[in-house]
């Protein structure tokens, strides 16, 4: 399994360190691409190195995505004509895509929620078509989540996606979540 993960700067650190994290330990290989250049600044000044940059990614080599939120790190990802044709091809393949915090309005403008419902940071429920008030929604090859606090609960979703229950179990017993 491989993802990819793309960091614009101002990303919500909790939502892309704990997904990166709890995946990585489960066995998936996790690319984190840059927007620009090969560090990602976050929203709390965190800067990381990114595997990769965007220009530099295929759809076809990778089985999902993962988008970490935080407000400016969204904007950012919606001004980036790549990104958002980046996730419309992997919704048209039925690749896994995973979105947290305000990722899911993201998701919303690339066109993935229509008719499907979604979870999304509180207060933002009119930024996608069908808002839930769960933690975290899975609608197809879709998972949704509402924000940092919920980052644990949304990784191990993905890896239940990936992987399935009995290793998303795994991982939850040894995580002590």
């Amino acid at each position: 399994m491989k993802l990819l993960m793309p960091l614009a700067e101002g990303f919500e650190e909790i939502e892309a360190f704990v997904p990166l994290s709890v995946l990585r330990g489960a066995g998936v290989q996790v690319d984190l691409v840059g927007l620009a250049g090969s560090v990602a600044t976050g929203g709390h000044s965190a800067r990381i190195t990114t595997d990769r940059r965007l220009a530099d990614v295929r759809v076809d080599d990778y089985n999902g995505i993962v988008i970490p939120g935080g407000s400016r790190g969204c904007a950012n990802l919606e001004r980036s004509k790549a990104v958002m044709d980046l996730i419309a091809a992997m919704n048209e393949k039925g690749k896994l895509i995973a979105a947290i915090c305000a990722a899911p309005a993201v998701l919303a403008k690339a066109g993935v929620l229509k008719n499907r419902k979604a979870a999304v940071y509180p207060g933002m429920e009119r930024e996608v078509p069908y808002p839930r008030p769960e933690k975290v929604v899975v609608d197809g090859n879709v998972i949704t989540s509402q924000g940092p606090g919920t980052a644990m609960e949304f990784s191990l979703e993905i890896v239940k996606q990936l992987l399935g229950a009995a290793e998303a179990a795994k991982q939850r017993k040894a995580l002590v979540a």
